[in-house]
């Protein structure tokens, strides 16, 4: 696949502030890329050096085989972008905001109604085409963000939290559309929010203080979580000494943890050393030993516990080198 995106050893120092740190990625047509990092983690100072709204201390950004810093005009052309706050003027109303933004891109007459036109209806927003936009709700204004993204059908896409302020409907629709035009350009959508990455992206980059921690899709990063092939037994509350006495001369369980369910039971998580599967041998000695289990469940790891694996660990060892430093 064509390289739509190619980010290299992309740094931004604000001071002695390092925002962003020696990233490299690349986006291919027909990839969605979420882009996962906690708050401060340097997602929207990267799309802006994406984007061309912001200069890199060091490394470069091409897109569709443009240096954004050489040859800007070329590049942005093929970049729609939706920043934090999508500035937009608020005295206007969303049709005259839209013919304005396809103005400026160069659009006129019947082309540019056509485009309005079809941007409105994609995002819905006909019900508000004569309202100014000052007037309009938070998810009405990010709906309106994304219609001028898409105005000019880019085969670039560069959304920064493109569902906040949403209810779950438009939400839906948000991501529905995404997936709808994803199949001939390049998406990257930053978020926090993980379920957005479950519904809508083939990859996941993970980054926090600026470093880029993992890079996969969705079921590949699942698997390098700590909860991954951890099994599950539902016992009687009475039965869980018993059970979790037995389950101590099972080799490679890493840790076993409670959590209490409704009525007199309780689930008992064991979780394995990384790689192993646990099914087989928690099987053998239930059904050697007579166990009194309820329910048996193989879980898949959760992108949200890998999520949390990394950043903790990348925060604890920052905080280690600046104490010996």
């Amino acid at each position: 696949m064509q390289a739509m995106v190619s980010v290299n050893h992309l740094t931004r120092k604000f001071g002695e502030f390092t925002a962003v740190d020696d990233l490299s990625f690349v986006v291919p047509t027909g990839e969605v890329i979420g882009f996962l990092g906690p708050n401060g983690a340097g997602k929207s100072t990267t799309m802006k050096m994406i984007t061309g709204f912001l200069t890199p201390t060091s490394g470069r950004v091409e897109v569709c085989g443009a240096d954004i810093e050489v040859n800007p005009k070329a590049s942005k052309k093929q970049i729609g972008y939706l920043p934090e706050g999508a500035p937009m003027y608020g005295d206007m109303t969303t049709e005259r905001f839209l013919r304005f933004i396809g103005q400026v891109r160069g659009f006129s007459g019947a082309e540019l109604s056509r485009r309005v036109d079809a941007a409105m209806a994609r995002i819905e927003l006909d019900e508000v085409r004569h309202q100014t936009i000052e007037t309009l709700s938070k998810g009405f204004k990010r709906r309106v963000g994304l219609a001028q993204a898409i105005l000019h059908d880019p085969p670039v896409l560069v959304l920064d939290e493109p569902t906040d302020g949403l209810d779950p409907n438009q939400k839906h629709q948000v991501r529905s559309l995404i997936s709808d035009i994803a199949h001939d350009k390049a998406i990257i959508i930053s978020t926090h929010i993980l379920e957005e990455v479950d519904a809508v992206c083939s990859r996941a980059l993970i980054i926090d203080r600026g470093r880029l921690l993992a890079d996969g899709t969705p079921r590949e990063l699942e698997t390098r979580a700590e909860g991954h092939n951890a099994i599950e037994l539902v016992v009687a509350v009475e039965h869980q000494q018993q059970v979790s006495s037995s389950l101590q001369a099972v080799d490679n369980i890493l840790r076993i943890e409670e959590e209490p369910l409704d009525g007199d039971r309780v689930a008992l998580q064991l979780l394995p050393k990384t790689g192993i599967d646990l099914l087989a041998s928690v099987n053998q000695l239930i059904a050697e030993q007579a166990l009194p289990v309820e329910q048996v469940h193989q879980l898949r790891g959760r992108l949200e516990q890998l999520f949390r694996q990394l950043t903790q660990l990348n925060s604890a060892q920052a905080v280690n080198a600046g104490g010996q430093s």
